[in-house]
């Protein structure tokens, strides 16, 4: 793997970083050897432009988006695991559209959940089936798609004559580290192609090998992007997340993007540069903090001299790693189990790096464009018989983030964040402002994003303008 070095020309334009050491100052001091992949810098200017509001509050965007974005993207779907055996399917739904990921003896195929007969959704739940049969007039498909049975037949003679129009149509299927992607466009090129240097940086992690520990999903009451962006950088910490100033280098954080793939890396283990030096923390009261020790409580152990609060919590979470990964941990660096690394796959696909456990996946929820899905897996090691994945936690918009126990201390985290993102729709919403503003640095993975998100609309709406396809708007209101 090449270690890149940021120009001068892209560290001016980025701006200059944030007081205190650098994130590549600090790997100089871990107490392990350090990965390859966390040497890599690719910081990218990507202009100063506002982001038009329309974007988040236009129903026109929503369609847009829809046909030239989810009709043709790669997309996770589901995890291997959630469909081990042949016949076992998920649903799997976006914006409008839904699609069925079925296990065949052929390998895993999708198809659109609708019935060739008159369109009837196929399926309406996770399940497993011997044969994929409509519940309305029991039209019936193998699971490879092929047409199985056609009640009274002899009054469809036509289906006879047509076997290639009644062959379930297929979506694109690729699986990369146990994740499951689909694309609805039968040209779309191979997932390798789109996933690029994703796939090389987690070669160090495998994530393969894991099982879905937790899953749970919340309705958000803003548009998909907002509140992916809230997990897209760190700088919003220092008002949203105050109490975790003092062990997180929020503005310290590494940004990286590439063609194919982005990230932030934000350290653990370390106080913010905003706190300023009047605050003085030592080493010990940094590591309180972390583990949330009370003034009137005795911390349980002193660091032993010289020993700084991030070395002493790395060794201790790859004692609580050991059991289910073995000496692998003593291969670790304190970084990898320390902190946040953040990759994102466009166009809504999260995984974390080292020991993280945690892949977002964010959705717009149904046909509404100001609402959305957002999902955390936790992705664990295992020791033994993989176990099966955990059954879904579905929280509706007013289920606070705190009753899904599955996620510990993030679940308050979540709640903070959450908080902001419907009174970031309002303000858009209500704002004579044109645009929103980003930072070029911390927040240049949200640049990328709208980048590409930008390329993908261009190209859809040139595509259906050479085809002489009318651009379809208006399905709803504002």
């Amino acid at each position: 793997m090449t270690t890149t070095e940021p120009t001068d020309v892209t560290r001016q334009q980025t701006g200059a970083r944030s007081p205190g050491i650098t994130y590549q100052q600090m790997l100089d001091a871990d107490t392990h050897p350090v990965p390859d992949v966390l040497r890599l810098e690719s910081p990218r200017y990507l202009g100063s432009d506002d982001v038009p509001i329309e974007r988040y509050t236009s129903r026109e965007w929503h369609r847009k988006e829809v046909d030239h974005l989810w009709k043709k993207v790669w997309q996770f779907a589901c995890r291997e695991e959630h469909i081990p055996e042949v016949g076992d399917y998920i649903k799997y739904d976006i914006a409008e559209l839904s699609y069925l990921v079925v296990r065949t003896e052929e390998g895993i195929k999708a198809y659109p959940n609708a019935c060739l007969h008159r369109g009837r959704q196929l399926k309406e739940y996770d399940g497993h089936c011997s044969e994929i049969r409509c519940a309305f007039h029991g039209f019936a498909w193998t699971l490879t798609g092929e047409l199985q049975d056609v009640p009274a037949a002899w009054d469809f003679p036509h289906v006879d004559q047509r076997p290639d129009d009644f062959t379930l149509p297929e979506a694109r299927v690729g699986v990369w580290a146990g994740f499951v992607f689909i694309n609805p466009d039968p040209d779309a090129g191979p997932i390798e192609e789109h996933l690029g240097e994703l796939m090389e940086h987690f070669e160090v992690w495998d994530l393969e090998n894991r099982y879905v520990e937790a899953h749970v999903s919340r309705v958000i009451e803003a548009n998909w992007k907002i509140a992916q962006e809230a997990f897209c950088e760190a700088y919003h910490v220092n008002a949203t997340h105050p109490q975790i100033l003092t062990y997180l280098a929020d503005t310290n954080s590494q940004v990286d993007v590439w063609d194919h793939c982005s990230r932030v890396i934000t350290p653990g283990g370390s106080p913010s540069p905003l706190l300023g030096d009047e605050h003085g923390l030592s080493e010990q009261e940094i590591l309180r903090s972390m583990l949330d020790v009370r003034v009137d409580q005795e911390a349980p152990f002193e660091l032993a001299d010289g020993m700084t609060a991030r070395a002493a919590a790395a060794a201790a979470a790859r004692e609580r790693w050991r059991p289910v990964a073995g000496d692998r941990v003593d291969q670790m660096s304190d970084s990898e189990m320390m902190d946040s690394i953040d990759y994102t796959a466009f166009p809504n696909f999260h995984p974390w790096g080292a020991f993280n456990r945690i892949v977002y996946r964010f959705r717009p929820n149904g046909d509404d464009h100001r609402s959305a899905i957002m999902e955390c897996f936790f992705l664990s090691p295992f020791v033994g018989e993989r176990p099966p994945p955990a059954a879904e936690v579905k929280l509706g918009v007013d289920d606070p983030w705190v009753t899904a126990t599955e996620l510990g201390m993030l679940a308050k985290v979540f709640e903070q964040d959450v908080f902001n993102m419907a009174k970031v729709q309002k303000g858009l919403e209500t704002t004579s402002k044109p645009g929103a503003t980003f930072s070029n640095y911390q927040e240049s993975k949200i640049r990328w994003l709208h980048t590409l998100l930008g390329e993908w609309i261009e190209r859809g709406e040139a595509q259906a303008a050479a085809a002489g396809q009318p651009v379809e708007v208006s399905r709803g209101t504002k």
